[in-house]
């Protein structure tokens, strides 16, 4: 074993570049090509690899330093014989990085061949969060998968958050489902015929002229090695390529976390971007602090009507009239609160308010109880109403239909969702083929989901394709409302509390209970007559539970 001194190889006409990120430390195991440190002239910025492999000793720089051709970076024991130097890095200034041209087929399909088979894709590191949530898949096996394509969003109790793939290839295993809670470090998925080498460069990298025309004639470890260090990490006299000031393993980094290195605040030397400063903003982020673009873009313009030309909503400094207390809402209100403003001011809503007879209807759901009352299935009057209302929209099949552009989409299968009271706010379970399942198995479901619901453990798989909504507020009370439909829904039932109420029968009063019925429907896809007729027929089937067989 010897000591090797490592310098700066040629960087080209630049003397005295500043030393701005070191890479490794002493103690480390370094491969040849393994970037040692991070220069920058007022031009470029780029890494400066090793010319040996074994462990570093003694590092001779540090930030801040001056470093030119020559210059002693640090001295490693050399493992074995001495490895080539490595390539000098060519620089590529601003107008070197307009001539660039694509990477050709020749040295594609040569970088394409540096490295095959199962590739495993872990959990990058995002922060302080344990056992964070899956909610939403976007892959399957069998699918064609690139470098930094989305695989799977997480969410905390505060933000969610897309997990990108570290490496490309064919996705041969998914190891995570909707509901499944993982952490840093986390197997995602499996993958074959991965380019695993390609992380070292962006997917569609652009290298300067002189590297193309001796690609060909390199080996496809070496020609991969030029393509990597003919991009520079930052340049900031480039207003082509718009680049944060950021080394090359920073944004690898953040594109492995799915970070926006743009929306990134530096705290390095002239606003340079750490890995720090990446792990910050993700913590921000997901902690609810901060809101990338990407999520102010999906939510409402402030929600003030700026954007609809009304004047700006009042600011108020209401603690100048007394006490307050200021509490931030919670997550689900939130996405609901988009969701229902958004609803209401694009759907031209109407509701007709009506009253249903279920008398009868009642005393059969006590006799059901009462004969059921070892099974543990507790019957509801909402359990009815999703069976009255599939046969109410299997008659009229307009209201279980979908706008989509200038046509109507009719859905063949009936979804019944159910608004459900929760002490972290509204949220909608779905009762899926409704139309195929029975009262008694209609009431265990919506038990379950109820459940779910309650306790913060709903799949969005579970609150996902309803065709129609209940809203239903029977076990608090009140007479009518006008609930907002649930988009893409172009109807939706809310009920109150039945109360008994004298009706005329043609001879005399005689008290029946009474379902207040209020039915919102979109005005573009369903007009005035057959909310009327949908109304009327839904509490004829709610006065005599025998239509449904009909």
């Amino acid at each position: 074993m010897a000591l090797v001194e490592v310098k700066v190889p040629d960087i080209g006409d630049f003397n005295e570049v500043a030393v701005i990120e070191l890479l490794v430390k002493v103690g480390d195991t370094v491969k040849a090509e393994q970037s040692l440190i991070t220069v920058e002239s007022d031009k470029a910025s780029m890494e400066i690899p090793s010319s040996t492999a074994g462990v570093v000793k003694e590092l001779r720089v540090k930030l801040g330093d001056k470093v030119k051709q020559g210059s002693v970076v640090l001295m490693v024991e050399a493992a074995g014989d001495v490895a080539a130097p490595a390539s000098a890095p060519a620089v590529v200034s601003a107008p070197a990085a307009a001539q660039a041209v694509a990477l050709p087929a020749a040295a594609s399909s040569a970088v394409a061949s540096v490295a095959t088979g199962p590739v495993e894709v872990h959990v990058p590191d995002i922060g302080d969060f344990k056992d964070v949530a899956v909610i939403e898949i976007f892959v399957k096996p069998g699918d064609a998968i690139r470098m930094e394509q989305s695989l799977i969003t997480v969410e905390s109790d505060k933000a969610a958050m897309e997990i990108p793939s570290s490496a490309a290839g064919v996705l041969k295993e998914l190891k995570v489902k909707i509901g499944d809670k993982i952490n840093i470090g986390d197997l995602l998925a499996i993958l074959e015929g991965s380019v695993a080498a390609l992380a070292l460069v962006a997917p569609s990298v652009a290298i300067a002229a002189p590297v193309v025309s001796s690609l060909p004639a390199t080996s496809p470890a070496s020609a991969l090695a030029q393509v990597a260090l003919a991009a520079p990490a930052h340049n900031p006299g480039s207003p082509t390529l718009g680049l944060p000031h950021a080394s090359p393993s920073v944004r690898k980094f953040a594109r492995e976390l799915g970070v926006p290195l743009e929306e990134v605040k530096g705290n390095g030397p002239k606003g340079r971007i750490s890995q720090d400063d990446v792990q910050a903003f993700t913590k921000s982020v997901m902690a609810g602090a901060t809101q990338t673009k990407a999520q102010a873009a999906k939510a409402p313009a402030g929600g003030d009507g700026a954007a609809l030309g009304l004047i700006p909503w009042p600011k108020v400094d209401f603690a100048k009239f007394g006490p307050i207390e200021r509490k931030e809402m919670g997550r689900i209100k939130k996405i609901s609160g988009a969701n229902l403003l958004r609803n209401a001011i694009m759907i031209p809503a109407v509701t007709n308010h009506d009253d249903a007879d279920i008398t009868e209807l009642e005393a059969f759901r006590v006799s059901t109880n009462k004969e059921n009352e070892k099974s543990g299935i507790k019957v509801t009057m909402l359990a009815f109403l999703i069976k009255a209302c599939v046969a109410a929209l299997k008659k009229y099949p307009e209201f279980n239909s979908s706008l989509d552009g200038d046509a109507l989409v009719y859905k063949n299968y009936w979804h019944i969702g159910f608004a459900a009271d929760t002490p972290n706010g509204l949220m909608v379970p779905v009762i899926r083929d409704a139309d195929k399942k029975g009262i008694l198995q209609i009431s265990q479901e919506m038990g379950e989901l109820a459940k779910k619901a309650r306790d913060g453990k709903l799949s969005p798989a579970e609150m996902t394709g309803a065709t129609f909504t209940i809203s239903s507020l029977g076990g608090i009370g009140g007479k009518y409302f006008t609930p907002i439909i649930n988009a893409p829904e172009v109807a939706i039932l809310g009920v109150c509390k039945s109360t008994y109420e004298p009706v005329w029968d043609g001879k005399q009063f005689v008290p029946r209970l009474m379902l207040p019925l209020s039915l919102t429907w979109d005005h573009r896809v369903i007009d005035g007559a057959a909310a009327a007729r949908f109304n009327a027929y839904l509490g004829q089937i709610l006065g005599d539970f025998r239509r449904v067989l009909l």
